[in-house]
């Protein structure tokens, strides 16, 4: 059996604009609460391997891991998955943005199976992941509108 988790978050904010943040790897340690740094290794056309390192847990690790995502800007979709799976047998992202009436919608699908020497299975991965997921998509949500808010204040000077 496998785990497999999808969340979304409506941001108040244009298309391009979500886009360009939430695909800025780069930022992310500032994007998310959870990242410590994250190291791009390469770029070939539209895919990026890099590594991410989380802020160090309760014990003092920093966990790491490579991925590779691709984004496809035509459908406004990005696909991701862990090179470097750790305690995963596997980890696939997408993500999707859509356009609403009142800003865009950021849906992330999660599927990923732990390995049996896991720390957790993949039931406890998918509470894990369902919590965390909600905490870093509001707190990317206030920095897209912030952001949005600086550059729509800044139109009108």
């Amino acid at each position: 059996m496998a785990g497999h988790t999808e969340n979304s978050v409506v941001i108040e904010a244009p298309l391009d604009l979500v886009w360009d943040m939430t695909n800025d790897i780069e930022s992310w340690p500032a994007l998310f609460t959870e990242y410590a740094s994250v190291e791009v290794l390469r770029r070939i056309g539209p895919t990026v391997r890099f590594r991410l390192t989380l802020k160090p847990d309760q014990n003092g690790t920093a966990w790491s891991w490579v991925s590779d995502r691709t984004s496809n800007p035509a459908t406004r979709t990005v696909r991701a998955h862990r090179v470097e799976t750790g305690n995963f047998e596997f980890m696939d992202i997408f993500w999707e943005y859509t356009e609403l009436s009142d800003g865009v919608q950021m849906r992330w699908v999660q599927d990923f199976h732990m390995l049996d020497t896991a720390p957790v299975d993949d039931e406890a991965m998918t509470n894990r992941l369902n919590t965390n997921t909600v905490i870093q998509m509001n707190h990317i949500k206030r920095a897209v509108e912030k952001r949005a808010a600086e550059l729509s204040e800044g139109a009108f000077r």
